[in-house]
Parts: structure tokens; sequence; C-alpha cells
């Protein structure tokens, strides 16, 4: 997903029931970092977007 290119910090806020999703997605193994589910999820959704 991109690790070669250098990346930029991003701010966001989220509800809590959000984060504890987030959080229980990470407690699986399933993403490295909060920041790892943010960039999938982003890209996931761009992709999307853009093929129709």
């Amino acid at each position: 997903m991109g690790n070669n290119k250098m990346k930029q910090k991003l701010s966001i806020t989220v509800d809590e029931k959000t984060i504890k999703m987030l959080d229980d997605a990470l407690k699986e193994g399933l993403f490295r970092n909060k920041s790892h589910v943010v960039e999938f999820s982003l890209n996931k959704i761009l992709k999307e977007i853009k093929n129709g």
C-alpha cells in the first residue's frame, strides 16, 4: 500500500463507537496500528469511488 512513499500526518476525530471497532480490529490482529486501519479504509473507499 505505497510503503515506499513518504507519508504525511493526518489528524481526525471520530466517535467512541468507531474507536471501539477500530480497537477491536487491532486486538484481532487484522491491522498493524490505527494508521494502518485508516490508510487501508481510505484506499478501499477511494478505489471504489474511482471504479464506480
